[in-house]
């Protein structure tokens, strides 16, 4: 349930980081929000996308699959030439 609260803040830091909420495509209320739940709770506060839950589990790789060193080639091939 939501509900509403009122804070006193300097403004500069209000304006600045309204700036940064924009930035991250949030509301100042969601960053604000996401910020106490870290504090309160820090491993509770792991907030995944529908996005990010719908692609979770779609690879299936093998047992033995070596991901960083498979990814340390795909960067070498790609930034050595």
């Amino acid at each position: 349930m939501d509900t509403k609260l009122t804070l006193k803040l300097d403004g500069d830091i209000i304006e600045q980081a309204k700036i940064y909420a924009k930035k991250k495509n949030t509301s100042l209320s969601k960053l604000i929000e996401s910020y106490l739940g870290l504090l309160v709770d820090p491993k509770d506060n792991q907030d995944v996308t529908p996005l990010v839950k719908s692609l979770s589990g779609v690879i299936n790789l093998p047992k033995n699959t070596d991901y960083k060193k498979d990814y340390k080639k795909h960067l070498l091939n790609k930034y050595s030439k």
